[in-house]
């Protein structure tokens, strides 16, 4: 009679090794707690201007750092972006984490979610030698503070990402919340066209605004009908300059121009304390000393509102000195790869304290998102020290970090942007950036339109303008 051991052994065998490769092979099960926080969801990302592949890098490291989770990147062209965003939002189809100028962030304020004290973030590890097994542990990590954020980002950020919040209690005192994150802080600089300047012996970009001036009237041709024929910089108009609210805005912030009063009002049309007594509010001889590049009877007259777009006539060497941002850097190159330029920080007031003007923007977290914690720690590790440096090096921008300053003084494109970080600043806290720009553009048109422009009163209306935007 033949053993029926070893028949009886097969079928105990093969259920026990159906068990163990079905079953998962070295796992552990998870604490149905903790497989709560493991189930696959997707993170949706919008941006503007950069391609996905900037920051592929971050999110295949995310990915591999969180596999449940998923990261859709997607860019929206700048003229759609904001109307597509409150679309979405409102159809709740929306984004969990996109991003906002640094002007927007008091408009957008009531649609973010601020960065929670502490963040619940499952994180998954393998473990033993042998006998791999995959185990999942719930940690809690610190999220951004202001404290965090005044340490880590330049100064600028925290005046646009931290808000004043109420909390649960109504009555209880308003707490300072951070709202964003940027990957990168843009200052305006000024280009120089290097063969206009040695045509005209000319020997280095002009580092104050005197000196500028007198660069201006060396440069400047016009024939016997005082048609300009030889323009120095692009400098003066509303609509024909590049950022030239930007511009107006940093001329009155170097000459001593308090913008806002600390509820956010704006106040470029008083005297500062310091400065009451002279004949007028140093944000109308801010005004004054702009337009005068445009007023055909001063003797800087170099620029009109017939004149090209000051990047297109800047790219064709038709100017001395344009007026932008690292973000036209590519642009210039693009359109006249043999243009012989410089870049030269933004020339100053003589003997007053350094101050340069921030455009950039923060990436934020929507309070739709039905997964704060995960979204912030994302923004947390894609803004970090570590992981920020391969978006940087792809789009060649300057950084938003404080410890990464020093790391871009030595790169031909990116040192003088870097070089002004420290000492850049922004102002607007309002909730129509739009209708801001505007009021410095109507600034400047009243300036050349009216017969005897009285900058006092120009500024005065300014305000009260940009005052309807502030809540």
């Amino acid at each position: 009679m033949q053993n029926p051991l070893p028949k009886l052994r097969h079928f105990i065998i093969l259920p026990l090794l159906a068990l163990l490769v079905f079953g998962g092979l070295g796992c552990r099960g998870e604490d149905p707690e903790v497989a709560q926080y493991t189930q696959p969801f997707t993170l949706k990302w919008w941006r503007v201007f950069d391609d996905s592949d900037s920051v592929s890098e971050i999110i295949t490291a995310y990915q591999q750092l969180h596999p449940h989770i998923r990261i859709e990147y997607k860019k929206l062209r700048f003229d759609e972006y904001e109307r597509e965003l409150l679309n979405a939002i409102a159809e709740d189809r929306g984004p969990d984490v996109f991003t906002v100028h640094n002007t927007w962030m008091n408009e957008w304020q009531p649609r973010l979610q601020p960065s929670p004290p502490v963040l619940t973030i499952p994180f998954r590890e393998v473990t033993g030698s042998i006998k791999k097994e995959v185990t999942t542990e719930l940690r809690q990590i610190p999220g951004m503070t202001v404290r965090q954020l005044a340490n880590d980002f330049l100064d600028v950020v925290s005046q646009d990402s931290v808000i004043d919040t109420e909390q649960s209690d109504p009555r209880a005192p308003l707490v300072p919340r951070v709202y964003g994150l940027p990957m990168s802080v843009d200052t305006m600089v000024m280009y120089y066209n290097r063969d206009l300047l040695n045509a005209n012996g000319i020997p280095a970009p002009a580092r104050h605004w005197l000196e500028f001036q007198d660069h201006v009237k060396q440069i400047t041709r016009l024939d016997e009908l005082g048609t300009i024929i030889q323009p120095a910089a692009a400098i003066g108009t509303a609509d024909n300059v590049e950022r030239s609210s930007d511009l107006l805005s940093i001329l009155m912030i170097q000459n001593g121009t308090q913008m806002t009063d600390n509820t956010g009002r704006a106040t470029f049309h008083e005297f500062p304390d310091s400065m009451i007594g002279r004949p007028q509010p140093p944000g109308a001889d801010a005004l004054l000393f702009y337009t005068d590049f445009a007023n055909p009877q001063k003797e800087v007259y170099t620029w009109n509102d017939k004149m090209p777009n000051s990047l297109t006539a800047f790219a064709n060497g038709q100017i001395a000195y344009f007026f932008g941002y690292a973000y036209h850097l590519p642009l210039i190159r693009n359109a006249n790869g043999d243009l012989n330029f410089g870049i030269a920080p933004l020339p100053q007031i003589e003997g007053n304290q350094a101050v340069n003007y921030a455009n950039y923007w923060l990436e934020v977290v929507s309070n739709k998102t039905e997964h704060v914690d995960e979204a912030w720690e994302f923004l947390q590790f894609a803004t970090g020290a570590d992981m920020v440096q391969s978006y940087l090096d792809r789009t060649n921008k300057p950084t938003a970090l404080r410890g990464k300053i020093n790391s871009q003084l030595d790169n031909l494109d990116l040192s003088v942007f870097a070089s002004q970080l420290p000492t850049a600043t922004s102002w607007y806290r309002g909730v129509d950036a739009d209708a801001q720009e505007e009021a410095f553009y109507e600034m400047m048109r009243q300036v050349h339109t009216t017969e005897e422009p009285n900058a006092t009163r120009i500024v005065e209306l300014g305000a009260t303008k940009v005052n309807q935007t502030i809540e």
